[in-house]
C-alpha cells in the first residue's frame, strides 16, 4: 500500500497543532485566575478611592463651608438663595475678627513661644535619644521605660504640681534662702522653656523615642572612626550624629511646633494674661458677643457664629501656609525616619 506523503504531512501537522486537553484546561484556569486578580485589584482601587474621598469630604467640607461663610455679609446670611458663593462678598468679617483677637500681637507671641520651645526641645530630645541609642549605662532600660511612660500618661496629670512649682519656683531652696520666697514664672515663657531644655516638654517622650530609633540605625563604625580621630562624645554627636539626623530633626521640629502652637491647656494656665493665639481663640466667642452688644441691641447668633468661624480660620492659617512650604521636607523626613501609624 502506497501512502501519499502530502496527506501524511497534513495529518502530522493537524495532530501537532491540536491542543491537548490538559494544556487547554490549564490555560483556561490561568486566564480565569488572572481575571479574578484583575477584578480584585479594580475592586480594591475603588474601595480605596471611596475611603479617600470620604475622608477628604469629612475634613475639607467643614473648612470650605467656613471659608465660604467668612466672606458673607449680613444680607447674604439672611438670604436663603445664597449657599456657597456670596452675593455681597466682603472682607469685613476678617477685619472684625483681627480687631477682636488682636491678631498680630497674638500671632507674634505664639510664634515666638513655639519657635523657642521647638528649637530647645529638639536639641534636648536629640541628646537624650543619642544617649539611649549609643551610650549604654547602668539603669538605661529603667530610664527608657520612664520615657515611654511619659507617652502613655496624659500630661494633664502633672498640671497642678507644675503650676505650683512655677508659681513659686525655687532651685534647691536657694531662692527662699536668699530672698525669702520663690520666683513667680507665670505669664512668662519660662514654664515652657525650662521643660524644653530638660527634655520634659509636651510630647518629649515621643521625640526621644524617634531620635533613639534613628540613631540606632546609624552604623557604629562611623562613630568609632570619629573616636579614633580623637573626637569625644559631644563632638561626635555634634559633627557626626546631628548632620545625619536631619530627617528626624525635621519630623520632630514640625511635630513640636504644631503641638505647641495648638496647645490651649497649658498655655491658658501658665500664660493667663498673655495674648497668644490659643487664648485669643478660646476667648473669641465672648469677645465677639461683647463687641456686637456694643453696636446692636439684638445680637444675631448666626452672625456671631460666622465671626467666630472667621477667627478660627485665621488661627489655622499660619499652619496651612507653613505646611505648604515644608510639605516636601516633611514627607521625606517621615519616609526616612520610618515613622508610621
Amino acid at each position: 500500500m502506497v501512502v501519499d506523503p502530502t496527506e501524511s504531512a497534513a495529518g502530522s501537522e493537524l495532530a501537532f497543532n491540536k491542543p491537548k486537553p490538559a494544556t487547554t484546561d490549564l490555560y483556561r484556569f490561568k486566564r480565569r485566575v488572572t481575571n479574578v486578580n484583575k477584578w480584585s485589584k479594580l475592586l480594591w482601587s475603588l474601595v480605596r478611592a471611596i475611603l479617600l474621598i470620604g475622608m477628604c469630604f469629612v475634613i475639607l467640607y467643614p473648612i470650605l463651608l467656613k471659608v465660604s461663610a467668612s466672606f458673607k455679609s449680613l444680607e447674604d446670611l439672611s438670604n436663603p438663595a445664597v449657599m456657597w458663593i456670596p452675593e455681597h462678598a466682603s472682607w469685613n468679617n476678617y477685619r472684625l475678627a483681627i480687631e477682636v483677637m488682636d491678631y498680630f500681637t497674638a500671632i507674634r507671641n505664639s510664634f515666638t513661644l513655639s519657635l523657642v520651645t521647638t528649637v530647645l526641645q529638639t536639641f534636648s530630645c536629640a541628646l537624650a535619644g543619642y544617649a539611649f541609642a549609643k551610650l549604654p549605662f547602668r539603669g538605661m532600660k529603667i530610664l527608657f521605660a520612664g520615657v515611654i511612660l511619659t507617652i502613655l500618661v496624659p500630661p494633664q496629670t502633672i498640671l497642678v504640681p507644675s503650676y505650683i512649682n512655677f508659681k513659686s519656683f525655687d532651685l534647691f531652696g536657694l531662692f527662699h534662702l536668699v530672698g525669702g520666697r520663690g520666683i513667680n514664672m507665670l505669664d512668662t515663657y519660662w514654664p515652657f522653656i525650662l521643660p524644653a531644655i530638660t527634655g520634659n516638654a509636651l510630647k518629649s517622650g515621643l521625640f526621644i523615642y524617634i531620635f533613639r530609633q534613628f540613631f540606632r540605625g546609624i552604623s557604629k563604625e562611623i562613630e568609632e572612626a570619629a573616636f579614633v580621630d580623637g573626637a569625644g562624645v559631644f563632638k561626635s554627636f555634634r559633627s557626626i550624629m546631628l548632620p545625619n539626623a536631619i530627617p528626624a530633626m525635621m519630623t520632630v521640629m514640625l511635630f513640636a511646633f504644631v503641638w505647641q502652637w495648638n496647645d490651649s491647656y497649658f498655655s491658658s494656665n501658665f500664660l493667663p494674661s498673655m495674648n497668644t493665639l490659643t487664648t485669643a481663640t478660646l476667648a473669641l466667642p465672648y469677645k465677639v458677643n461683647v463687641m456686637l452688644n456694643q453696636t446692636a441691641n439684638n445680637v444675631d447668633p448666626f452672625y456671631a457664629s460666622m465671626l467666630v468661624d472667621t477667627g478660627l480660620l485665621l488661627s489655622i492659617l499660619p499652619l496651612v501656609l507653613m505646611y505648604l512650604f515644608v510639605q516636601r521636607y516633611f514627607v521625606e523626613s517621615i519616609d526616612r525616619t520610618g515613622l508610621v501609624g
